[in-house]
């Protein structure tokens, strides 16, 4: 086993799991974890016995998103711009440019590996970690995994993944309000590969399509896989990504005087992730979907 701080990386047979290992923060993914799970898809894709790569979560969780855990410590940001101190404004937007680009550039990595990447979500995937599951080449999930963008909620931005996979109609349902999809909803909208009754019988069912894809040539399995990815290619799925991180950059860089993140802010300063959670996501409850909706009447 490589030792990471943030993951897990495990050898099994011709399969490598690599596993989000921050169950205390739901795998929160700050700059460590995200640097360790691409050295890690690196390692994997180097290595010739390796067949098929898994990504999955411990904990209750797959991952809950980007770590913002760091609003707890913004003394020296100015809540109101979301700028540094001494900070102009050419340089927030260029270290936004910068920080979106590298999202994107994450995103395409998957894409680009020559061996296939299977995410197995249970639990909550937001943000940042649906964006993880959903660049994989296969996403399962169980009946209690969670999906959403709700970071739209306070001036930012979705993926161009999701119109990819979901349709234009599908993904700015979603995309527009920041609202959860569950398990069923997501396999219903083109998001997922299949939904399993729990995480055990997913995981059951990842490693064995795994090893039934380890039975093939990994040469025609490379080439299986670029022909896919590069297809999405000449069809255009890379200059929408370059897009994606520009307009991304010009969300996180927006503000307005009657909408603003300096109460999302406060609240995480003051009280945490749920105080966070709290001023963003409490004017949308219930959720349509997920742990957090009514029942639905028949």
């Amino acid at each position: 086993m490589t030792d990471y701080k943030t993951i897990l990386y495990e050898e099994k047979g011709p399969i490598r799991l690599i596993t989000l290992n921050r169950p205390e923060t739901l795998n929160a993914i700050g700059e460590g974890m995200e640097e360790e799970i691409h050295d890690a898809l690196d390692l994997a894709d180097d290595d010739d016995d390796a067949r098929v790569i898994i990504i999955t979560g411990a904990g209750r969780a797959f991952s809950s998103g980007y770590d913002i855990g760091s609003a707890r410590n913004a003394g020296g940001m100015n809540l109101d711009t979301m700028m540094e101190e001494g900070q102009n404004a050419a340089e927030h937007i260029s270290r936004w440019f910068k920080n979106d680009r590298k999202m994107v550039k994450n995103q395409t990595h998957i894409l680009e590996l020559s061996k296939p990447v299977i995410a197995c979500v249970h639990g909550w995937c937001m943000g940042g970690g649906t964006w993880l599951a959903l660049t994989c080449d296969m996403t399962f999930a169980s009946e209690d995994a969670t999906f959403g963008q709700p970071e739209v909620r306070m001036i930012s931005n979705t993926s161009f993944l999701w119109t990819l996979l979901a349709g234009y109609k599908n993904s700015l349902r979603y995309s527009l309000t920041g609202d959860h999809v569950d398990a069923k909803e997501a396999h219903r909208i083109g998001l997922l590969n299949e939904v399993f009754p729990d995480k055990d019988a997913m995981m059951q069912e990842a490693f064995r399509i795994a090893e039934r894809i380890s039975m093939i040539s990994p040469e025609t399995v490379a080439t299986n896989k670029y022909i896919a990815t590069l297809g999405l290619q000449a069809m255009g799925l890379r200059e929408a990504l370059t897009n994606n991180w520009l307009l991304s950059a010009i969300a996180h860089s927006s503000q307005r005087p009657d909408f603003n993140r300096r109460e999302m802010l406060e609240a995480a300063m003051e009280n945490g992730m749920r105080g966070f959670l709290g001023v963003r996501d409490g004017p949308f409850q219930p959720e349509p979907f997920g742990p957090r909706s009514k029942p639905r009447e028949e």
